[in-house]
């Protein structure tokens, strides 16, 4: 009996860890089965969370990070140990809020260091420590514009020469557009050049939220999260700001059938979009056809790819998730 216990134990032990997986792909153009394999899954990597966000891949130390928007916090990923606390608190760094939403929302890597957008306390901000030994210390890129400070910064992107756009609607507020505490007339979008200073961009947005700057360097693209206009605008860049946009894709009528709005959104160097909205995740080409979805029975809010573009990784309300991609 011994030994027929043991050969269970031993079957039992070498069984592979199941992957949880939820959604599907859905094939809208035979120019998806270039980017994403035929028997591609949704993995779910981690789950848990009020509200995932802004996940950033750093090469450097091999992890993923993502925000936790209520709780605060930024957390890490990595393959070996799955989700940790790494940044708390990651957004507000002051005693009371009323905010629902106070932590980080969108992160970027730039010149090797974490930029966070930081909703409680109404700025962007750079974390002043190292990646591998985090703190909650930061360094502010910009809080005011004419001396009136933001709403809540949300998401944001840098171009080659190293400026900074981002976006800033008001959902860090508790009261939204009618709290009290709002200063800024515009939900804007924002440009902040390489001497710090502080450019309105777009004031014409309801609800400006993802944002990328094209390959071409020469135009940037941004998702309105307004269930009136759930649109992505394309906008080219000037010297002196953006010549008027124009619809790159309306998803409006969308929302008759998909929940969720445009949010969070990336780009691999070949121009494709990876874009969360009604229903799931968007794929684009770089002319704003619709190559497939990623569906997803939860709210996707953002994305991102891997530095070899192999991967995208997907916050999706409570979830962390993974798709691998064919390169």
């Amino acid at each position: 009996m011994k030994k027929i216990i043991v050969a269970v134990l031993l079957v039992a032990a070498c069984t592979p860890k199941e992957t949880n997986t939820v959604g599907t792909i859905e094939r809208l153009s035979p120019a998806l089965d270039a980017l994403i394999d035929a028997h591609a899954s949704v993995e779910i990597l981690a789950e848990g969370y009020e509200w995932s966000e802004g996940p950033v891949w750093i090469e450097k130390e091999n992890m993923l990070l993502f925000s936790d928007v209520p709780k605060n916090t930024v957390y890490k990923w990595t393959e070996a140990k799955g989700a940790e606390v790494y940044l708390t608190p990651s957004g507000f760094t002051g005693t009371v809020t009323t905010s629902n939403e106070p932590g980080s929302n969108g992160l970027v890597l730039h010149n090797d260091s974490l930029v966070l957008c930081q909703h409680g306390d109404r700025r962007v901000a750079v974390m002043n420590a190292a990646l591998s030994n985090p703190k909650p210390e930061f360094k502010v890129l910009a809080a005011t514009f004419n001396t009136k400070r933001f709403s809540s910064p949300n998401d944001a992107a840098f171009n080659n020469q190293g400026e900074l756009f981002f976006t800033d609607p008001p959902y860090g507020l508790a009261g939204h557009d009618a709290d009290p505490e709002k200063e800024q007339l515009h939900n804007g979008v924002y440009k902040v050049s390489t001497t710090g200073e502080v450019m309105l961009l777009v004031d014409s947005l309801t609800k400006p939220n993802g944002i990328i700057v094209m390959p071409d360097q020469q135009k940037i693209i941004i998702a309105n999260s307004d269930p009136a206009k759930a649109i992505w605008y394309e906008y080219a860049l000037t010297e002196n700001g953006v010549q008027a946009g124009r619809i790159f894709y309306n998803a409006t009528a969308n929302l008759a059938t998909d929940k969720g709005l445009p949010d969070g959104l990336k780009m691999d160097r070949n121009g494709n979009i990876f874009a969360t909205g009604p229903g799931g995740v968007w794929i684009f080409d770089s002319t704003g056809n619709v190559l497939g979805k990623i569906r997803l029975t939860e709210l996707a809010a953002n994305c991102a790819l891997s530095p070899d573009e192999k991967t995208l990784y997907i916050t999706a309300d409570m979830y962390l998730l993974r798709v691998k991609l064919r390169k």
